[in-house]
Formats: C-alpha cells, sequence, structure tokens
C-alpha cells in the first residue's frame, strides 16, 4: 500500500470510528418566517434604504426646480452722513439742511423668460431622477424575486439531501453494527461513509449558498432579526408560466415603451434640449430697476431718481455655452439610440432564454414518484444482499441527481422569465 492510500484508509478509518450523530453538527436553531413574493415586495417597497434615498434626490430635484423659478429679491442701499455736519447753501431757496442721507432700492428683471426656461429645466431634472428612481425599483426588485425563487427552489434540494442523508444515516448506522459483529467486511462500511460525507458536503455547499441569499433577501427587505425566510411558492402556477400569447416583438415594443433606464436617457434628452433654449435666452442682459433717494446730497435737498442698467452684450453673447448645449444634445441623442439598441437585444436574449428553458422542462419527465417508489425498493435489496454496495450506491446516486437537476431545471426556468419581466420593464409573467 502506498503512503498516501495509507492515509487515505486511515482517514476514512477514522470517520468510520465516529459516532454517526457525531459526523452532522446540529444547526443552530433559527426562527423561521414564511413569506410569499407579495409580502415580500410590500416590504421591499417600504423598508428599502437604497429606494429611500434616491427619493429624496428626487425630493432635491423637485426643490430645485421650485427654487429656480422664484424672483430675485430687490437689493435696498442706505447711506448716511453720521458727523451730521450742517451745510449752508445761500443760492438755494431752501437755505441750511442737515446731513445727507441716500436711499435706493433695485430690482433685477430677468428678460426674454429666462427665469422660466431655468425652471423647465430643473423641473426636467426631477423627471430624469424620477425614472432613475423606478429604474433602481426595477433593477431591486428582480434581484428580490430571483433571488427569492432561488432560496425556495435551493430549500426544495435542500429537503431532498436531508432525506436522503437521514436514509443513508441509518444504513451505516446498521452496517456499522454488522461490521462490528463481523458479519460485513470494513470496506463496504467505508464505501457507505464515503458516500454519506460526499452528500453532506454537497449538501453544505447548498447550505452556504441559501445563507449568502438570505442575507441578501434581509438587506433588501431591511431586516435585521437574523430570521430564515422560507419563500412560500405555489408550484402549480410556477409551472403554468408560458410564452404563448406573447411575441417576441410584442414584448420588445413594450419595452420601448416601458423601459425606464431607455426613458431616463430620453429625458435627459428633453433636458438637454430646454437648456440650450435657456442657454440662448441667456444671451439677453437682465435688466436692473431702481429708485434712488437723495437728501441733500444733490442740486436739490429733496432728489429722487429712475435708474435703469443692463449689461451692453458686445463680447459675450454665452456663445461658448450655446455650443456646449448643442453638442450634449447631439451626444445623448446617440445615448437614446444605442439604450434602445441594448433594450431590444435584451428582450431578444431573454426571450430566447425562456424560451429554450421553457421547452427543456415542458420535456423532461418530472414524476419523481417512480423514482421514490424504486428507492424503497433498492434499499431493501441492499439489505437482502440483492445488491452490491456499488450498486446500491449507484442507484442511490442517480435518484439524488435527478431530483438536484429537477429542481436547478425548475429554478433555472423561473429565473428565466424573471429575467424577461426584467427586459421588459414590468412583470408580465408572474407566478404569484
Amino acid at each position: 500500500m502506498s503512503r498516501l492510500s495509507f492515509f487515505a484508509f486511515l482517514s476514512l478509518w477514522s470517520v468510520a470510528a465516529l459516532p454517526v450523530a457525531a459526523q452532522v453538527p446540529a444547526p443552530a436553531a433559527t426562527d423561521t418566517v414564511r413569506l410569499t413574493l407579495p409580502e415580500a415586495e410590500q416590504r421591499f417597497f417600504q423598508n428599502n434604504l437604497a429606494v429611500l434615498a434616491q427619493q429624496y434626490n428626487v425630493t432635491v430635484a423637485q426643490a430645485q426646480a421650485v427654487q429656480a423659478r422664484v424672483i430675485d429679491n430687490p437689493t435696498l442701499y442706505v447711506e448716511q452722513d453720521v458727523l451730521r455736519r450742517r451745510i449752508g447753501r445761500p443760492v438755494v431757496p431752501e437755505g441750511t439742511v442737515g446731513s445727507e442721507a441716500i436711499v435706493t432700492v433695485q430690482q433685477l428683471f430677468s428678460l426674454a423668460g429666462r427665469r422660466r426656461a431655468a425652471g423647465q429645466v430643473a423641473q426636467q431634472n426631477a423627471v430624469v431622477e424620477q425614472y432613475n428612481l423606478q429604474d433602481l425599483l426595477r433593477t431591486l426588485r428582480y434581484q428580490l424575486r430571483s433571488t427569492y425563487y432561488d432560496v425556495f427552489f435551493k430549500q426544495q434540494t435542500l429537503k431532498a439531501y436531508s432525506t436522503e442523508i437521514a436514509s443513508l444515516t441509518r444504513t451505516v448506522s446498521l452496517y456499522q453494527t454488522q461490521f462490528e459483529k463481523g458479519n460485513i467486511a470494513l470496506k463496504e462500511v467505508i464505501r457507505l461513509r464515503a458516500f454519506l460525507f460526499t452528500l453532506q458536503s454537497e449538501r453544505q455547499v447548498i447550505v452556504n449558498d441559501v445563507a449568502s441569499d438570505q442575507t441578501d433577501l434581509h438587506v433588501l427587505l431591511r431586516d435585521a432579526t437574523g430570521s430564515q425566510f422560507v419563500p412560500l411558492v405555489d408550484q402549480a402556477r410556477t409551472r403554468d408560466l408560458s410564452l404563448k400569447g406573447y411575441s417576441e416583438q410584442q414584448l420588445a415594443d413594450s419595452a420601448l415603451v416601458l423601459r425606464t433606464d431607455l426613458n431616463a436617457r430620453r429625458a435627459t434628452l428633453e433636458q438637454q434640449n430646454l437648456n440650450l433654449r435657456l442657454q440662448q435666452k441667456l444671451a439677453v442682459p437682465d435688466l436692473a430697476v431702481g429708485y434712488t433717494y437723495d437728501k441733500a446730497g444733490s442740486y436739490i435737498n429733496n432728489y429722487n431718481a429712475l435708474t435703469l442698467g443692463m449689461a451692453v452684450p458686445i463680447f459675450n453673447r454665452n456663445q461658448g455655452n450655446i455650443q456646449v448645449a448643442k453638442a450634449q444634445i447631439a451626444g445623448s441623442k446617440l445615448l437614446v439610440d444605442q439604450q434602445q439598441l441594448i433594450v431590444q437585444n435584451e428582450v431578444h436574449q431573454a426571450y430566447q432564454l425562456a424560451a429554450r428553458n421553457d421547452e427543456l422542462f415542458q420535456n423532461t419527465d418530472r414524476d419523481t414518484a417512480p423514482f421514490s417508489r424504486l428507492m424503497v425498493g433498492i434499499e431493501q435489496s441492499y439489505a437482502k444482499r440483492i445488491l452490491s454496495v456499488v450498486e446500491y450506491l449507484d442507484f442511490f446516486e442517480s435518484y439524488k441527481n435527478n431530483l438536484v437537476q429537477l429542481n436547478t431545471l425548475r429554478a433555472n426556468r423561473v429565473r428565466a422569465f424573471e429575467q424577461l419581466n426584467f427586459a421588459v420593464g414590468k412583470p408580465v409573467f408572474r407566478a404569484e
């Protein structure tokens, strides 16, 4: 026996020497929460922190739109002679007067509808932020729904593993007893325990995946209780999912209307058009209108005057910002065209993926009852020594693979329909 084989034998022997119950650590007790998908979506909309944060961005943009329309405050200027010297003016009939005081009030008026144009630009920015919020909801809702179904089907797979592990554990315990009585060889017990260890290892990988998915659900639902979510899924309704009645072109046309990321691009293009109008209006200077009162500072004691002021647009006619706005419009048009192409391709890929998974699902025998009845007979035949350990484990492996692959197929099919919903922009196909 080689050195490697010797150590491998010792390793398996150490596993065989342990009681079966000691080889499987007992899971820690954890509260479970049974949750339907509509309940999960409701909690998501109310509690998700990313959604709540994006809602504040919409509020900020709406407040900025209000601020852009606010009229400028008037300017008040007061000047008073602090020495209060008396001034004699013999040539002026009024005679001697007190110290000088000046009061000026000025109001700035925007011409060419500039304030209205600035308000429209800011309001359109609020529309863009609203579409960004809706797209965030679309993305996170897809993550929630796909994770929800992943957890459900992985938990179904774990149930299959638990049933097999429990059955094989009983067999191992029985054959361990027979080995200790000298009725069977050690290699048969080691072979059984090795396969049991393989099942336990495979199950642990799925347990780790479920734990990661549970973490995602807790974050999405803003839940800090540490409880385990148990999705409640009507598998009859998942089986009824179908592409019948929906053509790829029909879904693509819907996506071009519904997709919030595309609508955000279109809203940005409209914002750039409004910004161009604003920049053109900014080329017209503002008009400053004012009133001045001067006591004892002019050729008469009480001087009243109307003031008008305006910048002369000789050098700066805002021509640079106008060119920038035009370039931004051209770039936004290209981005809209690109996003439309992305949407159409995503719908195409998602539709084909859903069609392939659904076809495979419909053409697969999903009745596991014959396998379950067969495994009962296999266990009895092995107990009666009609089957060898190799044949017994081969049937056991085939039964396990059938259940695992069937749950994987179900999960892939539902996930494909959810991906198609995500590509279209709304949940067209629902199983709840």
